[in-house]
């Protein structure tokens, strides 16, 4: 049977008309060539109402895949993030207006969660065909975080499905702020390498991909 592909992107939040994350997810749908069949899902901006989203999308289309997507304004390159923390500590208020500070994601759960994607592997497919990439080893505090925390919470008791969270740029189309940005077809073709390169890469590679700081 072939594979099920979920990738998931984010509402427009504080001001913005787009997200960059959604409109690169969509880009890839229209294109998607395999392998396997891809769903995609457009989730809140809300610490309460990512999760029910989020487990509403993976129970219609049970993928064997998942990877989120999120905008990361100020950032220059996508980012494979390797962590999940169970920690909510708003900057700014949710879609609802709510502004958690030091809350668990999920009460009781672990402290971390590691991604499962293959993401040196995909640093590297990205890299080579000309599109900016890196591992980042914090996806910060907010609903990104929060929405990769309950992913992986819900998926390591999944035997086979592979999944993580990647951060975009802004995108070049649509940037509302100083800072770096990325053409949205670029970032698509990213998304579209790391999600097949994910597919087809079992064991991750062993290269260097940490940080002094």
């Amino acid at each position: 049977m072939d594979p099920t592909v979920l990738l998931t992107g984010f509402a427009p939040f504080d001001g913005q008309q787009e997200n960059a994350s959604w409109l690169a997810v969509r880009r890839v749908a229209d294109r998607w060539s395999g392998p396997g069949v891809l769903a995609t899902a457009l989730l809140p901006v809300s610490f309460e109402g990512v999760g029910p989203a989020l487990d509403r999308a993976i129970d219609a289309h049970r993928p064997d895949l998942v990877i989120c997507t999120g905008l990361a304004e100020g950032r220059a390159r996508i980012g494979l993030e390797r962590t999940a923390v169970n920690v909510m500590d708003a900057r700014i208020p949710d879609q609802d207006g709510w502004s958690p500070i030091d809350e668990p994601v999920v009460p009781g759960g672990p402290v971390a969660y590691w991604s499962t994607l293959p993401i040196k592997a995909c640093q590297e497919a990205v890299a080579a065909a000309g599109v900016p990439a890196e591992i980042s080893n914090s996806a910060g505090t907010y609903v990104c975080n929060a929405v990769f925390y309950r992913l992986m919470h819900r998926v390591h008791r999944t035997a086979g499905t592979r999944a993580g969270f990647l951060h975009v740029p802004q995108a070049t189309e649509t940037a509302r702020s100083p800072g770096p940005t990325l053409p949205l077809g670029t970032i698509a073709d990213g998304l579209e390498l790391i999600a097949q390169t994910s597919l087809v890469v079992a064991q991750d590679i062993r290269v260097t991909g940490g940080a002094t700081h």
